[in-house]
């Protein structure tokens, strides 16, 4: 490797050039804690306040949403969830951009919905973002992973542990890392 190439300088990150969270440092630490004791907490077994809380802090959700426990939610102010959507245990909402969760939307198990990155090109490593749409009736599998700019069209199928980096066609089911469409989703 030629001494004259440039190289990563963590020191150089600066959040606060690249990203705005959204919301004012008093409303993020409430958050912060409200999610660790309620939403992150695997011992907290009530769902039914969950959709009032993140509604107080500026959330979009609708009737019948389900979220299970041990769920975090990075931002709750960039946060759209439809009606009758559930939730599954485990599932990590990193939703640092707009992240819209249409009606009977399922997000199993230990799920992730990445929404942010670094730039890997430039040395101070500055973070970037995209929103996620999961658009009406799809499904995201136990362990799998969306990542940012992805759109999850109506009814779609992202299999357990697979990973979604482009748009995923409506009424098709996707499986590996990158996923790939292995056939089509017909319902009865």
């Amino acid at each position: 490797m030629s001494s004259a190439r440039k190289q990563v300088d963590l020191r150089l990150f600066d959040n606060t050039r690249t990203f705005d969270p959204g919301a004012g440092a008093v409303k993020r630490t409430i958050w912060y804690f409200v999610n660790a004791i309620i939403f992150q907490n695997p011992a907290f077994p009530f769902r039914s306040p969950k959709p009032t809380l993140l509604r107080l802090f500026g959330a979009r959700v609708g009737k019948g949403v389900v979220i299970h426990p041990n769920v975090n939610i990075k931002f709750p102010w960039r946060l759209h969830i439809g009606d009758h959507s559930w939730i599954g245990q485990r599932v990590w909402l990193d939703n640092l951009d707009q992240l819209t969760i249409g009606n009977n939307v399922v997000i199993s198990q230990g799920a992730l919905i990445i929404q942010g990155s670094h730039d890997y090109k430039k040395v101070d490593y500055p973070t970037y973002t995209k929103p996620v749409v999961l658009e009406d009736g799809c499904w995201i599998g136990a362990g799998a992973m969306v990542t940012l700019g992805v759109t999850v069209k109506s009814h779609a199928v992202l299999a357990a542990g697979s990973v979604a980096t482009k748009d995923l066609d409506a009424y098709m089911i996707y499986q590996g890392n990158p996923a790939m469409p292995v056939r089509e989703r017909v319902m009865g």
